[in-house]
Order: structure tokens, then sequence, then C-alpha cells
């Protein structure tokens, strides 16, 4: 049984809808990502913002089982690979880290405009880099430690 915390505020702010949660453990941030995918209906490009450790790939872990496109075990981060791909039956998921790529031409390199389709999603760790990126991002997920296992996480529409 979850016992993940969440507190939905449906009050627009700029016409964003916030949502903030706040797992107690790896276990509640995967099962927390399972419930993301009513959000993530593709093309949708998803910026995972937050400090190193902080959740991230956790989360994706969760995505991707939800979609059916990996398991739990087979879903690592793309630090030095910069670009994973897993393929479900109804989207496909780039996870993508941003975090050693330092100049707009060296994002060029990576084409992330070629893997944007009608059945993809990018989630896409410290995007925040590029301005563009947050200003094309449809979401936006935000991480913070709070103590060894606690994460607060904030969900922008």
């Amino acid at each position: 049984m979850s016992r993940y915390t969440v507190r939905v505020s449906q009050h627009k702010v700029s016409n964003r809808v916030l949502q903030d949660i706040t797992t107690h453990s790896a276990e509640e941030t995967i099962a927390f990502g399972r419930t993301l995918a009513g959000l993530l209906v593709p093309p949708k490009l998803v910026l995972l913002r937050g400090d190193l450790g902080a959740g991230k790939t956790t989360l994706v872990k969760g995505i991707a089982r939800e979609f059916e496109a990996a398991s739990e075990e087979d879903v690592t981060s793309p630090t030095f690979t910069l670009v994973h791909e897993y393929r479900g039956p109804t989207a496909t998921l780039y996870h993508i880290d941003l975090y050693r790529v330092d100049t707009p031409r060296e994002l060029e390199t990576l084409a992330l405009d070629d893997l944007r389709s009608e059945n993809s999603i990018l989630l896409i760790e410290w995007g925040e880099k590029f301005r563009w990126l947050s200003m094309e991002r449809d979401l936006e997920i935000s991480f913070e430690r709070n103590g060894e296992t606690d994460r607060a996480i904030r969900v922008r529409v």
C-alpha cells in the first residue's frame, strides 16, 4: 500500500494546474510515476528538474512501467549515453539527460526534434539549461530532497 501524500491545488497560476506530492521511498516515487500516465498522452515534452539523486530516474521507472515500455530494472540513468529509448505499445519514451551537455551546439547533435513524433514522450533531465526547452515543454516535474528518502515533487501543467 502506497503512503505518498498528495495535495492537489486546482487553482490556476498563469494557466497552470499545480500538483504537490511528497513520497517517502523510492517505491512510492515509482508508484507516483505510474499515476502520471494520464497526463502523458503523446506527444509530450516533459522537463524533469532536480539535483543529482533527487529521484528523476526513479520516477521514469514508474512511467516506463505504466506504458509497458520497460521494466523498472531496465530503466537506468542516461547520464553517459544521453538518450535511452523505451518502446511501448502506445508510446515511445525517450529518457534524456542533458547534465553533460553544455552548449546549444552539443544539444543540436542530439537531434531532439527528430525524436518528436505523434507517439513520443520526451522525458528530459536538466532541460532547464536550455531556455527554448523550457519554453516548449508541455509539463514540468520538479524534485526536492527532504531527507534520506522523502521527495517533494511538484507537477506543473
